[in-house]
């Protein structure tokens, strides 16, 4: 498949397939883009697996943080990748290297995350790969939700309503 020729129908087929997400780049920082992602992937019901070699042994959002996606002790579905498009390329070897003994099937790269090199090897492998897409975002216009903040409010605006005068 072409870099960014993803039609809706092949999105929502990954992320209905995926259970468990290995989210490398994932921040102890509240602030943070990955943050909010692995918040809000895990309220949609995904297991997310934070990788951060400078947090390994520690938790963020109370999940076991690892150091490399070898570490990880189970079986995950996906790599989602909050790095560089540089540091993508040896991501990428790494889920190519593990995809039959973690299971992995599919490689995710953030937005503005674009390595046509990784991804021509992934596909060559039998990885699925999407790139420059954010999963939190694209779940939630696949779902017709309010996710684009950050959170889900349901809130569409702060203003209060005109009063109305009846006479």
């Amino acid at each position: 498949m072409a870099y960014g020729d993803y039609s809706d129908e092949h999105i929502k087929t990954i992320l209905g397939s995926v259970q468990t997400i290995a989210m490398v780049g994932a921040s102890a920082n509240p602030n943070r883009p990955s943050s909010f992602a692995m918040k809000y992937l895990r309220n949609k019901g995904y297991k997310v697996v934070p990788v951060n070699p400078g947090q390994a042994g520690k938790e963020i959002l109370g999940e076991k943080c690892y150091g490399s996606l070898e570490e990880i002790p189970h079986k995950f579905d996906m790599v989602d990748v909050f790095r560089s498009s540089e540091a993508a390329g040896p991501i990428t070897d790494d889920a190519i290297r593990l995809k039959d003994e973690k299971g992995i099937s599919v490689v995710w790269m953030q937005l503005t995350i674009i390595n046509e090199e990784a991804a021509a090897r992934a596909e060559a492998a039998g990885l699925t790969v999407i790139m420059d897409r954010c999963p939190k975002i694209e779940y939630g216009r696949l779902n017709q939700e309010l996710g684009w903040g950050g959170f889900n409010s349901g809130v569409i605006s702060a203003k209060r309503p005109k009063a109305r005068i009846v006479s």
